[in-house]
């Protein structure tokens, strides 16, 4: 099983840009669907993107839809998240996760890692 560990949150002015990276650590991460979700204080943990083993089938919440994008570096055993045009209703914690299930069921998702705050002023 792999073990996650996000970086790269922060406090971004809304419009602003920031790059999330998501750090596995165990030799079977390419196996892995890789997945990121976010946590709003008093909100239940929701879907944000997703990415399949090679990169090459990916999906996103509507919310986020032609803002970010999800990426993966097999080699490096890091997952990624570009978000652009960020708007205060961003703010959240973020974490990243991995399953062998294209879904987008938080409940579907084991291990996770410890998350990372993204703040969005106004």
């Amino acid at each position: 099983q792999v073990q996650l560990v996000e970086s790269g949150g922060g406090l971004v002015q809304a419009g602003g840009s920031l790059r999330l990276s998501c750090a596995a650590s165990g030799r079977t991460f390419s196996n892995y669907i890789m997945g990121w979700f976010r946590q709003a204080p008093g909100k239940e943990r929701e879907f944000v993107a997703r990415i399949n083993w090679s990169g090459g089938i990916t999906a996103y919440a509507d919310s986020v839809k032609g803002r970010f994008t999800i990426s993966r570096d097999n080699a490096k055993n890091t997952v990624y998240l570009q978000m652009n045009s960020l708007k205060p209703e961003d703010t959240a914690v973020y974490y990243c996760a991995a399953t062998f299930k294209g879904t987008m069921n938080v409940h579907d998702y084991r291990p996770w890692g410890q998350g990372t705050q993204v703040t969005v002023s106004s």
